[in-house]
This record gives structure tokens, sequence and C-alpha cells, in this order.
């Protein structure tokens, strides 16, 4: 399925597209290896600074607007993507392999959070609360950082840029951007799409690159203000530690290992279906809020593993644009590398692969990173493949005693992120969401799926808690608050 590939593009700095760079990142198929989706421009260190100082200049007169005109470049821009959704979802697709309908799904995404916090600037300033004397008026206000340093995944090409850079532009700062290097082409169409909406030259800047130097300078660099990132927890780990020695406020949101329970009172097919939803179809397991362990009472247990299995075999793993797939390829070789390497170790381990996870490379799959839909069974809570992040369509299903079990095994893990619980029993509800460890609760959901007034993190190694995305609180990261008295005489 050969598709025109992309124009050349590449680093954007002070309002100019540069593609005459040393070398560039090429943008690979993931269903067909061989075929190359774009090639861009790929930056330095220098090409960092440079961005960094563009940024630097234009903070001043960006951060003059008011929010209601800085936020008129936010509708524009979404109208400008809206326009050109068809386009951009099918590009999402070629570059990251997600299925057509989760890429038009991260698509909506986008335009809905630029619209959002278009509106939402408008009255999320400070507030006035009475003075104890008569002759002071007491208030708050809201300032912009000024610079922000943006470093996002491959896995929301879009979608998580748009939420980081959204927030952070209608609250007055400017932008550093710095896309994965897997999907750099779709990240470049969203700054093209801020620059065809008239964005001052120099508010944003996109410097694609390495992180040890593209990122590593946007970390450190002394001009940058505020850093926020989204990624494995190695990395974030390494950016949080980094930023923070720098003195800059930092904000990082990492992995995750999500836990659906499935309690004795719970409807089995909706059980079912949440887990298939969540753990793979559309992004096939690469989503930091994917369902990863299935932690399910055993008077439930045989029958819930039953319609699992014939659910999961059900499913169509098929080219990502073709409608009826409901798993596309891996993103990498090396992604995919991974998955068939737990499903190794899930075995060594002793648990039974129940189905799936085998490559998928004959016909038409051949040259894709394809890897069957898989379920091990007899896993026991503390075996790698329940403990560590896969980040692919590979699931492990824990058999427990009662509640009390479900809720030891659920928060046993390094991460808390998203947790989701299948009940009908309102006692367990209330109860998941006040034991549960994790910074999003879901009850008779998906772990998977946020909506975008509700704020978003993770406890533990998913996050540094510092700052929560999403929502209003959003804001709260991108600026300064100021408590301002002021007394008059009569």
């Amino acid at each position: 399925m050969s598709e025109q590939r992309s124009k050349p593009t590449g680093l954007y700095v002070a309002g100019e597209w540069i593609t005459d760079t040393d070398e560039s990142i090429v943008s690979t198929d993931p269903s067909d290896a061989d075929e190359v989706v774009a090639e861009v421009a790929k930056g330095d260190r220098a090409d960092a600074q440079a961005a960094i100082d563009a940024a630097v200049e234009t903070q001043d007169e960006w951060a003059s607007l008011t929010t209601h005109e800085r936020g008129a470049y936010l509708h524009e821009t979404a109208s400008i993507i809206e326009d050109r959704k068809e386009e951009l979802s099918r590009l999402v697709t070629r570059e990251m392999g997600k299925t057509i309908g989760a890429a038009s799904g991260e698509l909506q995404r986008t335009i809905d959070l630029l619209n959002y916090y278009a509106e939402v600037a408008r009255d999320a300033g400070g507030n006035a609360p009475p003075s104890a004397s008569e002759n002071t008026l007491t208030y708050t206000q809201r300032e912009p950082w000024g610079t922000a340093g943006v470093i996002t995944p491959w896995n929301y090409p879009i979608a998580i840029p748009t939420w980081k850079i959204a927030p952070a532009l209608v609250a007055g700062n400017t932008i550093v951007f710095k896309p994965a290097s897997q999907t750099p082409a779709i990240a470049a169409e969203l700054v093209r799409a801020f620059e065809e909406a008239g964005v001052p030259e120099g508010v944003i800047n996109f410097v694609p690159g390495s992180g040890s130097d593209v990122g590593d300078e946007i970390t450190t660099n002394d001009d940058v203000d505020i850093v926020t990132f989204t990624g494995s927890y190695q990395v974030g780990d390494h950016v949080h530690t980094a930023a923070a020695e720098a003195g800059k406020r930092v904000q990082c949101e990492m992995g995750g290992k999500n836990p659906i329970i499935v309690d004795e009172s719970a409807d089995i097919d909706l059980a079912v279906e949440l887990t298939i939803n969540g753990a793979f179809t559309g992004l096939s397991g690469q989503a930091c809020t994917a369902t990863s362990r299935a932690v399910v009472l055993d008077e439930v247990h045989d029958e819930y593993v039953d319609r699992l299995l014939e659910r999961v075999e059900s499913l169509t793993v098929g080219h990502p644009l073709e409608e009826g797939s409901d798993l596309g390829p891996k993103s990498s070789a090396d992604s995919l590398e991974g998955d068939l390497e737990y499903v190794e170790i899930g075995e060594s381990e002793g648990a039974t692969l129940r189905t799936g996870g085998s490559r998928i490379e004959d016909g038409e799959f051949a040259g894709g990173h394809y890897i069957e839909p898989a379920v091990f069974t007899d896993v026991e809570p503390d075996m790698r493949i329940a403990q560590e992040e896969i980040f692919g369509p590979v699931l492990s299903v824990i058999e427990v005693g009662d509640y009390e079990e479900a809720m030891e095994v659920a928060n046993g893990v390094e991460y808390g992120l998203s947790a989701s619980i299948c009940t009908n029993r309102l006692d367990h509800a209330k109860q998941f969401a006040r034991d549960i460890e994790t910074g999003i609760v879901k009850v008779n959901q998906t772990s998977t799926g946020v909506e975008m007034q509700m704020p978003f993190g993770g406890r533990k190694n998913s996050s540094t808690e510092t700052f929560k995305e999403q929502g209003r609180q959003a804001l709260d990261f991108y600026t300064h608050e100021k408590a301002v008295y002021v007394t008059h005489n009569e």
C-alpha cells in the first residue's frame, strides 16, 4: 500500500524552516519498513541553542498579548488542522502504525484540545479573596515563566505535543519543541499549522534530533525556564534529575503497568470488552495507560479467560489503513523485538501462553512489525511480565482469591498511572477509588481514554507528581502566581 512520501521538512527556528543540515531523520512505515514516509532535517545542540535564543527574544512580545489574543491563534490552528484531518490522520497511521480509526481519534483530540485551551484561558487568571482590611484590595495574578522546553513521545505524536503546547502558549510562554525521532513528520505538520495560523516568529521553535544533543540542551540550558516531558521512566528520570539540578520547574509523565480488576459481581462480557479495548485494539498496547494486567477473582476467572481468549482470537491484525483492522503493526523493529523477548521471558518464568505472541511475517505482513496479540495465564504477581512495562499487546491474567488480594496485586508494582475495575458492587467501586495507588481511576471503563477537562498524571514511577497535565490544572505548571496587596487611603 505505497503512498506518496511527505515533502521534505526540518527545523523551524525564528519563523524559518531549515532543511539543509548534515543529517536527516528517516521516518519509515511500520507496516512496511522499506517504505519511507518522510525525511526530516536533524538538528544538533547548536540548533537547539539557536531555537532557545529565538524563543527568549520573542518572550516579552508574546507575553504582552492578552489571553484572548493568544487564544485566537489556537482557534485558528484548530481550524487548519480540522480542514486537514483526514490527510493528517493517514500520516499518523503511516508514521506510527496505529489504526486509522485510532489516528482519526487522535486528530479530533488535537482539534478539541486547541479549542478547549483557547476558551479556558479566557477565565483562568487570578482570583480576588477579600482582605481583612476595608482599605486593602487583595488579588492574585498569573504570569508566564518564559520559555518552555517540550519533549514528547511517538505513540501520540500530535495529541501529546498539543496538550503541552496549547496551555503553554495561552499562558504566554514561548516554545522549544523536540519531537520523538520515530514520528517527526506529523510533529512538523503541527508546527506548520501554528505557522499558517500566524503565530509570530520565534514563539514556536521545532528541533528534531537526538535526546543526547537536542534533548539535553533543552533540559539543561539556562535560558529554558520549564521543561515538560512524556516518555519512558528511564529517560524521564534522567530528564527530571538534570532539569531539577539546573534549577528548572519540571514535569514528567512516564510509564505504566495498568490493571483491570474483575470482581465476582462483574458483567463478564463487559469486562472482556474493556480488557480488549484497553490492551489491544487501535494502538497494539502502545499507550502509557494501556491495560497490561487483568487481576481476576477466582469465582469468575475461568469464565473470564474462556471468553477473553475467544475474543482475542477473533481480532484482526491487518494493515492499519484498512477498514476492519483491530491492530496494526508495532511502531518499530526494536519495539517488536521487545515484545517477542517478553513473550519468551513469560514462558521461561512458568506462565502459560494461551494465545498469540508470535511474529506475523508472511505475505502482506512481510517487512512489517506485526505480532499476534498475546495472553498469558498462570501468572504470578512477581513475574517480570507482571511487573515491567512491556508497551505492547501482551496481557497477563492473574488469579486472586478476593478483593483485598486483588488490591495488593494491583498496587504491587512500581508504576501508578491508571487502573480500572469492572464491578456491579457499589462498595467495591467506592473502596477501589480510595485504595488504588494511581492518578487515574476507572470504574467499568477501560484504563485508556481520558477527558481533556480532567487532570492527567500518575503516581510512583509513572510521574514526577509535580504538576498535572490537561484540564485547567495544566495552566498551573506554565505560570507563576503573584499575591497582590493594594492599600488605598480614604
